[in-house]
């Protein structure tokens, strides 16, 4: 873990759009060991959004199926070896590999974190 990468202002953290997604959608992408290809849904206000992760060593797919996490959802899209990113799925970092962060008890797919 390191320090504080480097300090932002207020009105640049509010850029940063947060959204809850329900991934409905798992699977391997073969020109990687460590990439995953989410299908998000992000309900009406946004709909559906295919989004990667390097989460294939640390984490199962039955561990993000059906299940809602917080994602940033304005990121500008980023090239993939199978298709595009479109956002990027919240994970807290640890020494062992990775720890799934779920969206809070209650929330739906599509609301905003602020």
């Amino acid at each position: 873990m390191e320090g504080v990468k480097s300090i932002i202002s207020f009105l640049e953290f509010s850029k940063v759009d947060l959204a809850v997604g329900k991934v409905v959608e798992v699977t391997d992408v073969l020109q990687s060991e460590k990439l995953y290809k989410m299908t998000v849904d992000f309900g009406i206000s946004l709909g559906v959004k295919t989004i990667f992760a390097g989460l294939r060593k640390f984490i199962l797919k039955r561990q993000l199926k059906n299940k809602k996490f917080v994602f940033v959802v304005n990121l500008t899209p980023r090239p993939m070896p199978s298709g595009e990113s479109q956002g990027m799925m919240l994970v807290i970092e640890h020494k062992d590999g990775f720890i799934l962060l779920p969206a809070p008890k209650g929330s739906v797919e599509g609301s905003r974190l602020t």
